[in-house]
């Protein structure tokens, strides 16, 4: 039923916008242009004033019979870096780039499939309930659009996002939260070759709090990671200050708190040991979420993915999504797999197959829904 040309020029030229995260104003005008010209009610909010960032982020609507459940659909507009002149190449059905920059198949391989599939049902007639979709700004700087995003906007239904890793028929109905921990250790300067013994050294102290801090997998549904260490400027001078940057998560909020102390605890304990101090700064920056695998909106995904001939695989996750917001602003939500590969990375590609497959399924839930 779908239009796989169309499907895939819609791709191509959505990734050749760029729209790396914080720069979403010519994807955000484009995409507000097409959906118009399909017939759909446009709204950009104003979250553009908080955040910073490039665009706001957009709520399309396309009206439906009110008897039937709403349905929202989302994505994300913005991409990770390298992300500026982005020139898809196709070869053996599979699009990527030259290796120069990423693809952006995350996430405008779900915004394709939506195009597609609203295209679909509007040619060919098909009967569906109330469809809102919701394309966010910042996804990739920690949800920040998601965040800002005023949830008394958001239909009363029940949602499907196309953000996951893995082929189509992977459902995500679970995912962790996530903290960021940010820490200055302080010692005391002094020259390193006259008079070590005057100094504190701040490296020191994140040295020996790294070390007994529990790191990596913690457990099952916990991890934790140091992503950044800096601090010194010169061989022959105590370093004073080391700035550390790392993060806990975990699908239990009790346990990623109890990592979070862990490893504060780490860091103050070594630095009363060693004669320095330390300011840590944590930022929860999202929720996690856990939609039952029984419930209505899990069991639309399952069948969808039937219908178009894929085995359904219901999993947790260990990233973060759109999806823990939405969760959170009261509307069911989980998340599609869309059938990227090696995203955020240069070697990212999209087979053509797993974006109709998308299609497929979408259509499918539009109908079911």
């Amino acid at each position: 039923m779908m239009n796989r040309t169309r499907l895939v020029n819609t791709f191509i030229e959505l990734v050749k916008i760029d729209s790396e995260t914080g720069h979403e104003r010519q994807i955000a005008d484009h995409l507000i242009e097409l959906f118009r010209n399909l017939g759909l009610t446009v709204v950009e909010d104003d979250t553009q004033k908080e955040t910073g960032f490039g665009a706001g982020n957009l709520f399309i609507t396309l009206d439906g019979d009110a008897t039937r459940k709403p349905l929202l659909l989302s994505c994300h507009m913005d991409t990770v870096t390298p992300g500026k002149g982005i020139e898809p190449i196709i070869t053996d059905d599979i699009i990527h780039t030259d290796g120069t920059t990423i693809l952006g198949a995350d996430d405008k391989a779900g915004i394709a499939t939506i195009i597609e599939a609203i295209q679909t049902i509007k040619e060919q007639n098909i009967e569906h309930g109330p469809i809102q979709i919701v394309i966010t700004v910042g996804e990739e700087s920690s949800l920040v659009g998601s965040s800002a995003l005023d949830g008394k906007m958001l239909v009363n239904g029940l949602g499907y996002a196309l953000d996951a890793g893995g082929k189509v028929g992977v459902i995500v109905n679970q995912a962790p939260t996530n903290a960021t921990i940010e820490v200055t250790i302080k010692g005391t300067t002094a020259h390193a070759g006259i008079e070590p013994e005057k100094g504190v050294s701040a490296i020191n102290i994140a040295s020996r709090a790294i070390n007994n801090m529990k790191l990596g997998r913690i457990d099952d549904e916990t991890t934790a990671n140091i992503g950044r260490i800096e601090g010194g400027e010169k061989t022959n001078i105590v370093a004073d200050k080391c700035y550390i940057l790392a993060e806990a998560r975990s699908l239990s909020e009790e346990k990623m708190n109890a990592q979070v102390n862990h490893m504060k605890e780490a860091i103050l304990t070594a630095a009363a040991e060693l004669g320095g101090s330390a300011d840590i700064n944590v930022t929860v920056n999202y929720p996690s979420f856990k939609v039952d695998e029984n419930s209505k909106v899990v069991q639309i995904a399952k069948q969808s993915a039937l219908n178009i001939g894929r085995t359904p695989d219901v999993i947790p996750t260990g990233g973060g999504s759109d999806a823990n917001f939405i969760n959170g602003y009261g509307v069911p939500t989980v998340v599609l797999a869309v059938g990227y590969e090696k995203i955020h990375t240069v070697n990212e590609c999209m087979p053509i197959i797993e974006m109709e497959k998308l299609t497929e399924q979408v259509i499918e839930i539009i109908k079911l829904v």
